[in-house]
């Protein structure tokens, strides 16, 4: 009996170099990450994954992204002891090596996928990435760890397993859906104007970076593959998932991805301490549960998560949780905090300007 996608396994990636990037009173600090670990490992989630242990991201990989002089930047600044590259985001004396393999782990969880060594997965890497650009690290990320892997994933024939193979088996198209609560700024730069790669973000507006306005939505060749729902405080479980239901999944089904890749921030809990949105871990879980649901079906299951954003700790750890719970397939979901205590704000009008600005009638 062959190997099917039924009877591969989930995949987390993880390495202990991603807690030598630590600065305890940063809002982005270790404790997220053990955190994260001992809630898998208390529920009896990390003895059901399969672990990828991750390799450095090599420069050319990273130069898909980065340009060589902010990379030498990176390196720099931890050789020489470490310090903050802006007013957010520290560097300590591990960070470049950390960030080397936080890049690489998602590529690594990437190309497992691809060759069908697993089914699915999560990459449990620090520091995050979706804030940095070619050029700057911005909003505690120094290398963009989702970018690098999408255009890793282009860049490489695989034997696609099961699926639509590309050129050669390469991967023609990626989506990547991205939940934090921050606009992922460097994430959209880098792929404003590129037709193969489309990008959504759902966040709270205004609010950092101060980027990702709806009529942000690519340029040139790209334009018609970002779709940005800025969305105002108070937005909870309903309006994501009348967001999902009427933009997400028709653009999706519209651009035929051969990969999904999320970019997980769990900040736009009513809890979270850096944010003012609505959601609970329920809505988050419902959120994974789509973005797998989706993978099924447009691109045999093919889909990775990262780990970026997210302060309150059982809110981060059990968002984790029930990713895996939707890429095994299986509708437990873990909410120990419960709903919003707070009204939600509708979202109808946004809704319909986006479907007038993307052509869904």
């Amino acid at each position: 009996m062959g190997v099917t996608r039924e009877t591969m396994d989930t995949a987390y990636v993880y390495d202990p170099i991603y807690l030598e990037h630590d600065l305890p009173s940063h809002p982005e600090n270790a404790r997220r990450l053990k955190h994260i670990l001992s809630t898998l490992e208390d529920e009896g989630m990390l003895a059901r994954l399969r672990l990828l242990e991750p390799r450095p991201a090599t420069a050319e990989e990273l130069q898909r992204v980065h340009t060589s002089r902010y990379i030498e930047q990176v390196q720099r600044k931890a050789r020489t002891g470490g310090g903050y590259l802006d007013p957010d985001t520290y560097v300590c004396p591990r960070s470049f090596d950390a960030a080397l393999m936080a890049a690489g782990g998602v590529v690594r969880a990437v190309e497992a996928v691809l060759a069908g060594e697993v089914a699915n997965g999560f990459a449990l890497v620090r520091p995050p990435g979706h804030h940095a650009t070619a050029t700057r690290a911005m909003g505690f990320c120094l290398f963009n760890n989702i970018a690098v892997a999408a255009r890793a994933a282009m860049a490489t024939p695989f034997p696609l397993v099961g699926g639509r193979a590309g050129d050669g088996g390469r991967v023609e198209r990626v989506f990547i859906a991205d939940f934090d609560v921050h606009h992922g700024n460097g994430t959209q730069d880098t792929f404003a104007d590129a037709p193969a790669v489309f990008y959504f973000s759902s966040h709270q507006y205004p609010h950092y970076p101060g980027t990702g306005h709806w009529s942000e939505t690519g340029n040139g060749a790209g334009k018609g593959t970002v779709l940005n729902v800025p969305l105002p405080p108070g937005v909870g479980d309903a309006g994501y998932a009348q967001v999902f239901a009427e933009l997400v999944w028709p653009l999706a089904e519209r651009f035929r991805p051969d990969l999904i890749l999320v970019s997980a921030g769990y900040d736009a809990h009513w809890s979270d301490p850096l944010a003012q949105m609505n959601l609970s871990l329920t809505g988050y879980a419902w959120l994974e549960q789509e973005l797998v649901r989706m993978a099924e079906q447009l691109c045999d299951g093919r889909i990775v998560f990262t780990l970026e954003g997210g302060y309150q700790l059982d809110v981060l750890a059990c968002g984790v949780l029930n990713a895996f719970y939707a890429m095994l397939g299986e509708d437990i979901i873990a909410d120990p905090i419960g709903p919003s205590p707070h009204p939600e704000r509708p979202v109808d009008a946004l809704v319909a300007r986006l479907k007038e600005v993307h052509g869904l009638d």
